[in-house]
């Protein structure tokens, strides 16, 4: 089958022609007829199998008797909306928006956030017919009232799964309230979970189901491998298997922003190149980080799982999970960033005792053991070789015990005593003739005046001494 089999007009098939594409991949050519006849779609296929194009082509030819080249706002309504989780897939998906519809005077344009919002607000004011968007800046727009949806006719929710969760479900009712009932719904994703699936069967008219391999596979070219090992060796043996196996682009998984930054400071002191990306850099910082790896400036780019929704590199050889995911979804969107486009990849996992329960649960998914593989040249001291050892008591050169001289006695002071007797070294104990003293007449003997009566301090004198 090709696509002109497909029933796409001459200016897709030309863009499909111009992106080297011949033969349409199987969720293709089940989704791209079923979409032209109007259908809301679900749409699940293992990752790198062109799940985009699948609901891009068809929605550009839907689209396509709204193109024009009018330079007013109001001949470009938003009338396709398309949501990604993350940065990463938005900008994405907008390439192929602009690929395929090259040929086709329609509009598009992007918006997520990380980024200045003055250029998106000025591109959506002159007016776009196809908006690629993350939900939360897109309702940013929304309140900024730079965007109207009021005509939209084709939703798209890509990596569904993720988009109906817990964590997006609030900001797709609200989007879900600003546009029409009467649409045209596609979801997307390489993974279903049952609860999702009853969930979108909400939001979705008659769906029609499109399963081109097993719900939840993940790539049949992918080689899946784990290495068992404490956690405190996992960073010596990562350095071990990129030095022993010359791998030169890796793209490592952790669950934690701060635990990527740390391995990825990590790495670079054991000469590895390595950086992090996640979701606390900036945009331009992620950018770059992408960039970097892509062209093979950087080895090594560790990772959370919000890339395993965004990044497309087709000849990506290795993937490892430095920790195992706690949904044993994410490992099937994790593992599916190698073995795409028809290329073979391995999958390397470095297990923890603890992890074993993740490892069972993912196992379970894929209804197959994974392979455990040996370790070979390597121990957890010699990935340490490299840290000076910390000298111990047994290593320690024998000292002999410092001689020290003899103490002498200290010499016995005589008490020193003052001519009236006051022994200066009990200087809190009065002498036996200062005792005998009358207060006042010791008073008035060391002050070397004449004693007077306490009264006339008061101010005055007694009636006696008056007289």
């Amino acid at each position: 089958m090709s696509f002109a089999d497909l029933n796409l007009i001459p200016e897709l098939q030309r863009a499909v022609a111009d992106e080297g594409y011949t033969e349409p991949t199987p969720i293709q050519s089940k989704a791209i007829p079923a979409v032209l006849e109007r259908r809301d779609i679900m749409g699940c296929a293992q990752t790198g199998t062109g799940k985009t194009a699948g609901f891009t082509l068809p929605m550009l030819q839907l689209l396509a008797p709204y193109a024009n080249s009018s330079p007013s706002p109001a001949r470009h309504p938003v009338r396709a909306l398309i949501l990604t989780p993350t940065r990463e897939l938005a900008a994405q998906v907008s390439d192929s928006v602009r690929g395929y519809g090259k040929h086709l005077k329609l509009r598009s344009t992007v918006v997520y956030g990380g980024v200045d919002m003055q250029p998106q607000t000025k591109a959506l004011r002159e007016g776009v017919d196809i908006l690629v968007a993350t939900p939360g800046r897109l309702l940013d727009h929304v309140q900024q009232k730079s965007v109207s949806l009021g005509q939209v006719e084709i939703l798209v929710l890509d990596e569904a799964d993720r988009m109906l969760d817990m964590g997006f479900l609030p900001d797709i009712r609200r989007i879900l309230a600003l546009i029409p009932t009467q649409r045209q719904s596609l979801l997307f994703s390489a993974t279903f979970s049952e609860e999702i699936k009853k969930l979108a069967n909400q939001l979705l008219r008659n769906p029609l189901l499109i399963e081109v391999a097993r719900r939840n596979a993940p790539a049949d070219l992918v080689e899946h491998q784990v290495y068992e090992t404490p956690a405190a060796s996992k960073r010596a043996l990562l350095a071990h298997l990129i030095r022993s196996r010359d791998m030169k682009q890796v793209l490592v998984f952790l669950r934690m922003k701060r635990d990527c930054n740390k391995l990825a400071r990590e790495l670079v002191r054991d000469g590895i190149n390595a950086t992090a990306i996640h979701s606390d850099r900036t945009q331009a910082e992620r950018e770059l980080a992408l960039a970097d790896f892509k062209e093979g400036r950087t080895t090594v780019l560790v990772a959370t799982d919000i890339a395993a929704r965004g990044i497309d590199i087709v000849e990506l050889p290795f993937v490892i999970n430095y920790e195992l995911p706690y949904t044993p979804e994410d490992y099937v969107h994790r593992i599916g960033r190698t073995g795409r486009a028809g290329l073979p990849g391995e999958a390397i996992s470095l297990v923890s005792p603890d992890e074993e329960r993740l490892l069972a649960d993912i196992e379970k998914l894929l209804k197959r053991a994974i392979p455990r593989k040996g370790i070979e040249n390597f121990t957890p001291e010699r990935g340490r070789e490299s840290r000076p050892r910390r000298e111990t008591h047994d290593d320690a050169p024998k000292r002999e015990p410092r001689r020290t001289a003899p103490a002498t006695p200290r010499p016995v002071q005589k008490p020193q005593r003052a001519s009236d007797g006051f022994d200066f070294s009990k200087p809190y104990e009065p002498s036996a003739t200062a005792s005998s003293q009358p207060a006042t007449e010791k008073l008035s003997s060391i002050r070397g005046r004449t004693t007077r009566p306490t009264a006339a301090l008061l101010g005055g004198l007694s009636g006696k001494e008056k007289k």
